[in-house]
């Protein structure tokens, strides 16, 4: 029997320990395993990211950045500044190596702060942060923290998560509160090569 791939274990990982454990582990292969299956999101990211914002001198946050993937279709789409943030030092090695950013930090989104100043930036992504046992939904309290007002935050979503639904309800209750607005949503492309969908939700912190 062929051995289980890193990809596959994202599914079934329970608790925060076997999520570090599994980038750790992961890192190496990371970008091969998302090339092989065609990694749709970070490019659809970035395209919405750029209607919204055009400027290319922004300054963005690109967070559970893991090895650049992101930060190199940010790149590609223009954009000049670019900073990330992630809570595996392996991923971030990777992410240095890239070459996509200006600047890297250690974080866990589940454990605020984060080490940015408030409203600091003029765009946040996160692509792909949100999964199971990963990143809370909680954690875009964060994001908006460190996110100038009126600027663009752009979530990249695996299908299974987005239907899991707490994602789509801590937004619900943001825009309740007033802190934000979800422009769109758009279901596409995620990893085909594995027919997985996604969907790219682009949103706007108050101004």
């Amino acid at each position: 029997m062929a051995a289980k791939r890193y990809f596959d274990r994202a599914y079934e990982v329970q608790n925060k320990r076997e999520t570090r454990a599994l980038y750790e582990d992961w890192a190496e292969v990371y970008d091969q395993e998302l090339e092989e299956k065609q990694y749709a999101q970070p490019g659809r990211c970035a395209e919405v990211l750029r209607e919204m914002l055009p400027d290319g001198e922004a300054r963005i946050l690109d967070v559970a950045c893991g090895t650049g993937l992101s930060g190199r279709a940010l790149r590609a789409h223009g954009y000049a500044h670019v900073e990330g943030c992630d809570y595996s030092p392996e991923m971030l090695e990777k992410a240095k190596l890239s070459k996509a950013y200006d600047a890297l930090f250690e974080t866990d989104l589940n454990e605020p702060p984060m080490d940015a100043v408030d409203e600091s930036y003029d765009a946040v992504t996160a692509v792909g942060a949100f999964s199971f046992a990963h990143v809370d939904p909680d954690a875009l309290e964060e994001m908006i923290r460190v996110l100038k007002p009126g600027g663009p935050l752009i979530i990249g979503i695996n299908e299974k998560y987005h239907d899991e639904g707490r994602v789509s309800a801590k937004l619900e209750s943001l825009e309740a509160q007033g802190k934000l607005e979800v422009i769109k949503k758009e279901k596409g492309a995620h990893l085909p090569g594995a027919d997985v969908d996604g969907w790219v939700i682009a949103a706007r912190k108050a101004a």
